[in-house]
């Protein structure tokens, strides 16, 4: 998996100070997205220990919320990308218990428990909040926040683990 960046402090991705991991790849190729570079699954650089090192420094500070996975689309990948998204979320939630992840995505949240993919349902149960949602440029309003358009929704996962946990086990 590529990502082209990592920015902290961040407060324009969720609340509080953040970290963002800007994942790239995405197929949604919404009409007026702001980063349009992290479209291409090839561009920017491994995800490796270097940049999870990175990430834990920045996590490992007192004033810093949580971390956002952003991109791109960190939902919109093969299996084994998935794969390493949830063990980063894994290891944040062992070793950084007290901070939240958020993961934003242009899938909605129905869209994702259709998938019938485990790996999406653990990546859910891990993480606290979901931005959901294709951008859509007709609906751009620079008032809400942690959103570029109306139709998006931030979703508190927690809630939801119920419903979630239920589709792991193969129970609709």
């Amino acid at each position: 998996m590529n990502y082209c960046g990592i920015t902290a402090p961040d407060i324009a991705n969720g609340t509080g100070c953040r970290v963002v991991l800007w994942i790239s790849g995405c197929n949604h190729k919404c009409k007026g997205c702001h980063n349009p570079e992290t479209w291409d699954y090839k561009y920017g650089k491994l995800f490796d220990q270097d940049a999870k090192n990175i990430i834990s420094q920045w996590l490992s500070k007192p004033y810093i919320k949580g971390l956002t996975i952003s991109g791109g689309d960190p939902l919109d990948r093969t299996d084994n990308e998935l794969l390493e998204i949830l063990d980063l979320c894994k290891y944040i939630k062992n070793n950084f218990s007290n901070k939240d992840i958020w993961i934003y995505t242009g899938f909605t949240y129905e869209e994702l428990m259709e998938k019938s993919n485990n790996i999406i349902y653990k990546i859910l149960m891990e993480i606290d909040y979901l931005v959901d949602g294709p951008f859509i440029k007709e609906l751009k309003d620079l008032s809400i926040p942690f959103r570029g358009s109306t139709n998006q929704r931030i979703i508190d996962l927690e809630i939801n683990k119920f419903h979630i946990k239920k589709k792991i086990e193969g129970q609709s």
